[in-house]
């Protein structure tokens, strides 16, 4: 239990700021197959300040996501030309977004990003005071009782990553901010073009580079919907991440991360044997009751989870531990994940010095 706190640490929130952008500033949305958020983000961003252009790429889209950006006369869309062999379709439209932007800073942004006002200000504001690559672990917003499932998920992604370390040299992608020649000196997407998990890739090019990262946990005005096209989806995107997110982390991290989770497990462990008898019920119910609490405090602060979702632990930890076990089938072994209907190669993720960020 003890691990998991200093794990988990206190993660970064937001300050606030009342200074518009220094210079252009460019944001840069990769889109395929977003008829369901893409529209939602765009109308997050028309108060925005005027010097922030707007480029969304559009990923060979099969559903109504071009038609939805079209609407939108204040937004440069681009289509993004044939997937090149080598290239994930993700740093694929990223990287023509960048190549096509205007703005001395890039902002990344996942399509099914939501960004209350004055959100993306605090987020540049935040880039103005560290430089290098900030990005944001957005809050996960729920609205399907699927999407429940994800929350211990998160948990262990947050600590696997070191978000509350002083320099974590990690980034999420759904938010990444940067300013453009840093992003061109340590060679962009261009540079983990056949990465499967490119936002941890790209934060260890910055720190091989010296660069700084920041990161910002799970603010309740940036927020997301994981995956809301459904349970397929959701096995799909923890396959493709977890076990590379998992292969990538410090010894040390990744040595407290497995005794905490273990302790989860001692704790449903000890509320059933004491309901089968094995031993007394008192202590049972004692130490899943302490495992709930601290479970449910770390739910909170990640989205939009509660008591119930802590409650309910030992199907968080069956399911964490089946989708962990075939993420390492399909990305160790297999080297082949499916996402968004196409099937990608998994690269060996780029390496860094670690420099004492464990």
């Amino acid at each position: 239990m003890t691990a998991g706190s200093w794990v988990f640490g206190r993660p970064r929130r937001l300050s606030r700021t009342r200074n518009r952008p220094d210079g252009t500033v460019t944001l840069v949305i990769p889109a395929r197959d977003e008829e369901l958020s893409i529209g939602r983000l765009l109308h997050d961003l028309r108060d925005r300040d005027p010097d922030v252009e707007v480029i969304v790429v559009d990923d060979h889209s099969t559903d109504a996501t071009r038609s939805i950006v079209a609407e939108h006369t204040d937004v440069i869309l681009l289509d993004a030309p044939d997937l090149p062999e080598g290239w994930t379709g993700k740093c694929w439209a990223c990287h023509q977004g960048a190549e096509a932007a205007r703005g001395a800073t890039l902002a990344f942004v996942d399509a099914d990003v939501r960004l209350e006002p004055g959100a993306l200000r605090d987020v540049l504001g935040q880039h103005r005071r560290t430089g290098g690559l900030v990005s944001v672990q957005p809050w996960h917003a729920v609205d399907r009782p699927y999407e429940r499932l994800s929350a211990l998920f998160n948990v262990v992604a947050l600590m696997g990553a070191g978000a509350g370390s002083a320099r974590p040299c990690t980034a999420f992608g759904p938010v990444m901010v940067t300013d453009a020649a840093g992003y061109r000196a340590v060679g962009g997407h261009r540079a983990v073009r056949d990465q499967v998990v490119e936002d941890l890739a790209l934060a260890r090019l910055y720190c091989n580079a010296g660069l700084p990262t920041a990161v910002v946990s799970c603010d309740p005005r940036i927020t997301y919907r994981m995956y809301p096209a459904g349970v397929r989806q959701l096995v799909d995107g923890w396959t493709k991440n977890f076990a590379i997110g998992a292969g990538a982390v410090p010894k040390r991290r990744l040595a407290a991360v497995v005794a905490w989770t273990a302790a989860l497990g001692t704790g449903c462990i000890a509320l059933l044997d004491g309901v089968l008898g094995r031993q007394p019920l008192s202590a049972g119910v004692v130490l899943y009751v302490a495992v709930v609490v601290q479970v449910a405090a770390m739910f909170r602060r990640c989205g939009r989870f509660g008591l119930w979702d802590a409650l309910l632990l030992p199907v968080h930890l069956v399911l964490f531990v089946t989708l962990f076990s075939r993420s390492v089938w399909r990305t160790m072994f297999r080297r082949r994940v499916t996402w968004r209907g196409r099937e990608i190669r998994v690269a060996p993720i780029v390496g860094v010095r670690e420099q004492g960020r464990g």
